[in-house]
């Protein structure tokens, strides 16, 4: 499936951006090394996520490409498990290929997301910025975008 969505500010503490003490070069890097002896190795990507906002879109969590559990990466949080699934964005006519990055709401100790926002692991990419609208293309037998009525 195909969708619009528009590029958002997130938490910055993927990135680092958030200068959250405990993680002062961001989650992702903290998290890599625990992906990778569970088999993901994520180094071709970008150490931050573009979060997109998918409204009116939400998602259903299907059957995704890798799920890891139990990963211990922080001292400062309970073990987590992470939802992967495949992903591509195009953006001023080329295409990007990457991964939606979905910590387990089950699992998940802090910085909440809304239901209409999805953490993508890419590439970097030069130009994208807060309010450019993309376009998103899922894997139906992944990951399922559900459109929800305007409530206008």
């Amino acid at each position: 499936m195909k969708v619009n969505a528009v590029v958002c500010q997130g938490h910055g503490v993927a990135s680092g951006k958030a200068k959250d003490p405990r993680y002062p070069d961001g989650t992702l890097k903290a998290q890599c090394e625990h992906f990778l002896q569970k088999g993901l190795d994520l180094n071709q990507y970008f150490l931050g996520t573009i979060n997109l906002d998918i409204a009116p879109y939400i998602f259903k969590i299907k059957k995704p490409k890798h799920f890891l559990e139990n990963v211990n990466w922080s001292k400062y949080i309970p073990l987590e498990n992470f939802y992967f699934f495949d992903v591509s964005l195009q953006f001023k006519g080329s295409t990007y290929k990457g991964l939606i990055y979905m910590p387990d709401p089950t699992t998940k100790a802090e910085h909440f997301q809304n239901p209409t926002i999805l953490e993508l692991l890419l590439p970097k990419i030069e130009g994208l910025k807060y309010g450019d609208v993309v376009m998103l293309e899922v894997i139906d037998e992944q990951i399922e975008l559900i459109d929800t009525p305007s409530t206008d």
